[in-house]
């Protein structure tokens, strides 16, 4: 076998027509999806040179053949066979492989006597018996492939030297045009993949519920990405939990949610893959003795991946993909990780979400009364409704203290949400609270209030209204109410009528030295008073119109003696309500019969 090779095309004459073919060539690659359905024309194309008499291709990736093409003049048309080869001689890797691979460019070799039908086997027939030449052209493609060309020739390479430089300019097209097609896929594959990440961020922005989260990544990725999908997170004890599963056979979804949940292996692999920075991938050889090996009625996995859910540095857990197919390209590491990074910055805002929404739960709660006191003779009630869904503590408040056999109810609303709001809601109930306590006339406690607002130096305004109930002859109760900027309370009296109560004072902490005064009601067994702040007379319908035009049937409706007026009449405000943002805040004391 010679050695020698030609790197490049030759400068001799090419041969007459060659030059219209190789650029039909050219343009036949522009139009197909893959180099190989180019066979026909390449083959044709060769076969039609003078003093060739067989062609022989080949693909490789890596050392692994993918396919062995072969046509002579007897048999033009091209025959695929793909290995394995029973009696394939050696060497697998052909010797222009490496100084083609060295070179980075396509090399040919000459082979001549015997060597020449080793060199060309299995090439099929050949007229006249054994090739007296052979030429090898070996040429680098994208990434680890390489291909070769073989001809046959019935007489000496150097009798027909153009064939070496045609040669070159054949293998040039295949590798230019494979280089171009995958380059195009590339980028038809990264437009659907930007396209599914924005899809993704777009759902899983639309929802600050963690469940809900969890679940749109799964229903996305199946079947987008992958036939199977599972989502872990880690636990507070550190234990990786599943918490959305899904599967493109709905009859499998069962079989993988179950798995998820106690198999050792599965949690072993998570484990680890959850602490790496990048996807796991596990191929069908190391899942044939894991739960993924053989599925009931799918069929075993082919490919797995797992890549960790990490966001603002710290791993919340894994988001594993099974693939079935095996002609089913698998995720792209672009892909994985930069979905995986989106889930988890999703995922992470929830919970961070969820968690500021306890807090201020947990706020707004010390802001309220835990329980409403037992008073003889009246049934109070209450209701707090969270009309803004943002993450600041509201500042209504209420609360109930009893003075001597009666009780003074209080209710008001601070200005604006947030911190601030919130300390200053904290200020104002518990200076009431301790005013009332000590015997102050609803009067006297807001004239108080409002001049410790103003020496502390409170930004924020306050309404408030407190209403005395003191029992009265008759079974009935004496009520004196003062009011500061609050709406007034409504009575339902024991025959179904609506009265509001007279009284008017400026908003708490505006005006120095402000006096309130107060003004007297009589609430009769079975009458009840209603107080409440803006938020009930402000929601608004989807017409437009106020709940305050609906709030005394509203009132004559739930205020009737059953159990809870004051949720009841929350509740039907909350039905109405289309816009509004203002919270609530009930409080109803209805009048009973006193036990002697």
């Amino acid at each position: 076998m010679d050695g020698s090779a030609t790197r490049g095309a030759t400068d001799s004459p090419v041969d007459e027509g060659w030059d219209e073919r190789l650029h039909a060539l050219w343009l036949a690659a522009d139009l197909t999806d893959d180099v190989t359905g180019l066979a026909g024309s390449v083959y044709a194309m060769l076969l039609s040179r003078p003093g060739v008499v067989s062609v022989v291709g080949t693909r490789w990736n890596g050392r692994r053949m993918t396919y062995l093409r072969t046509a002579s003049a007897q048999a033009p048309t091209p025959v695929t066979r793909r290995p394995p080869f029973a009696d394939w001689s050696d060497p697998v890797v052909r010797p222009g492989t490496a100084a083609a691979q060295e070179a980075g460019r396509p090399v040919v070799l000459e082979h001549t006597g015997p060597a020449a039908a080793v060199a060309l086997w299995p090439g099929g027939p050949v007229p006249e018996g054994e090739p007296v030449a052979a030429l090898e052209c070996a040429f680098p493609l994208a990434g680890e492939d390489w291909a070769a060309l073989w001809v046959g020739l019935d007489r000496s390479p150097g009798e027909r030297e153009p064939l070496r430089g045609q040669l070159v300019q054949v293998a040039q097209v295949l590798a230019t045009s494979d280089a171009r097609l995958l380059a195009r896929r590339a980028h038809e594959r990264r437009q659907v993949e930007d396209a599914l990440l924005a899809e993704a961020s777009l759902q899983m922005d639309t929802s600050l519920d963690v469940e809900e989260t969890l679940r749109r990544i799964a229903r996305l990725a199946v079947p987008a990405v992958a036939e199977g999908c599972l989502v872990h997170l880690f636990d507070n004890a550190g234990v990786l939990r599943p918490v959305a599963s899904a599967h493109v056979a709905a009859f499998a979804q069962g079989w993988l949610r179950d798995l998820a949940g106690d198999d050792d292996w599965l949690v072993k692999l998570l484990r680890v893959s959850s602490e790496r920075r990048d996807s796991t991938l596990v191929g069908a050889e190391d899942l044939r003795d894991g739960p993924f090996g053989a599925v009931p009625g799918i069929g075993a996995v082919h490919h797995l991946s797992v890549t960790p859910l990490r966001a603002r540095g710290r791993s919340l857990g894994t988001l594993t993909f099974l693939h079935h197919r095996t002609d089913a390209p698998v995720a792209t590491p672009r892909l994985l990780g930069d979905l995986a990074g989106r889930a988890a910055l999703a995922i992470d805002t929830s919970l961070l979400y969820e968690k500021r929404r306890s807090d201020v739960d947990v706020l707004q709660r010390h802001l309220l009364p835990r329980a409403l006191p037992e008073v003889s003779g009246l049934r109070l009630s209450s209701a707090y409704r969270v009309a803004d869904p943002t993450l600041d503590v509201g500042g209504d408040f209420y609360d109930a203290v009893t003075v001597g056999d009666g009780v003074a109810l209080l209710i008001g609303d601070v200005c604006g949400r947030g911190a601030e709001a919130a300390a200053v809601t904290g200020l104002a109930r518990h200076t009431l609270r301790t005013l009332l306590q000590q015997g102050a006339s609803p009067g006297t406690a807001l004239t108080r209030l409002n001049d410790t607002l103003i020496a502390e130096g409170a930004a924020r305004f306050v309404t408030a209204l407190i209403a005395m109930l003191t029992p009265a002859g008759e079974g009935g109760w004496d009520v004196e109410v003062a009011v500061a900027g609050h709406p007034r309370p409504l009575v339902r009296r024991a025959a179904g009528r609506i009265e509001e109560v007279e009284g008017a004072g400026v908003l708490l902490g505006i005006i120095p030295g402000t006096r309130y005064r107060s003004v007297r009601a009589f609430l009769e067994p079975g009458a009840s008073l209603v107080m409440f702040t803006d938020g009930l007379t402000e929601a608004r319908g989807a017409d437009g119109a106020f709940f305050e035009a609906q709030l005394p049937a509203a009132v004559a409706r739930c205020v009737d003696g059953g159990p809870d007026p004051a949720g009841r009449l929350a509740a039907e405000a909350s039905a109405f309500r289309h816009s509004g943002d203002d919270d609530t805040a009930l409080l109803v004391a209805t009048a009973e019969e006193r036990r002697s």
